[in-house]
C-alpha cells in the first residue's frame, strides 16, 4: 500500500459494488466519472485495479483521465491516457443516418437529437462526455450534412 495520500482510506468503502456497477454504466459518463472520485479516496488493491481499468478502457476521455489523476495522487506509477481518435462507436455514421432517416421529412435538429438520445443513449452519452461544449455543434453539423444514399 502507498501512504502518499493521507486523506485516501484503506479499506474498501461499503459502497464498493455499487461503485464497481456505476463505474461500467455506459449510459452514463457522468455516473462514471463520479464514481472515479469517489474510488480515489480509497487506497485498496481492489480499487486501485478498478481506476486502472477505467483509466485503460472508458471511452470518454474525461472520465479516464480523472481516473489517471486519482491513480497518480495515490502514488500508482502512471501515464496520461490518450485522447480517442476517430470514431469511438463502429459504424457511427451509419446509426445516425439511420436514425436521421426514421424522422419525417422536415425534422428539426432537436427531434434528431431526441431521437439520438431515445433510441442510442449510449452513443449520444459517449459523445456528449468526449466532446464536452463542441457536442452539439458536432451533431448539428453531422445531421446538416446531406445523406448519401
Amino acid at each position: 500500500m502507498n501512504n502518499n495520500n493521507i486523506d485516501a482510506v484503506n479499506e474498501l468503502p461499503d459502497n464498493f459494488e455499487e461503485l464497481k456497477k456505476a463505474v461500467n454504466r455506459t449510459a452514463s459518463w457522468r455516473d462514471r466519472l463520479n464514481a472515479v472520485n469517489e474510488l480515489g479516496q480509497w487506497d485498496t488493491d481492489a480499487t486501485i485495479k478498478l481506476l486502472h481499468h477505467v483509466m485503460a478502457g472508458d471511452q470518454v476521455f474525461q472520465v479516464r483521465e480523472a481516473a489517471y489523476r486519482k491513480l497518480k495522487q495515490l502514488g500508482e506509477n502512471v501515464q496520461m491516457p490518450a485522447k480517442n481518435k476517430g470514431e469511438l462507436f463502429k459504424g457511427l455514421n451509419k446509426i445516425l443516418l439511420r436514425i436521421k432517416k426514421s424522422l419525417p421529412e422536415g425534422h428539426t435538429f432537436e427531434q434528431f437529437k431526441e431521437k439520438l438520445q431515445k433510441m442510442r443513449s449510449d452513443i449520444y452519452d459517449t459523445y456528449e462526455g468526449d466532446k464536452g461544449e463542441e457536442f452539439d455543434s458536432w451533431l448539428q453539423g453531422i445531421w446538416e450534412a446531406p445523406a448519401r444514399k
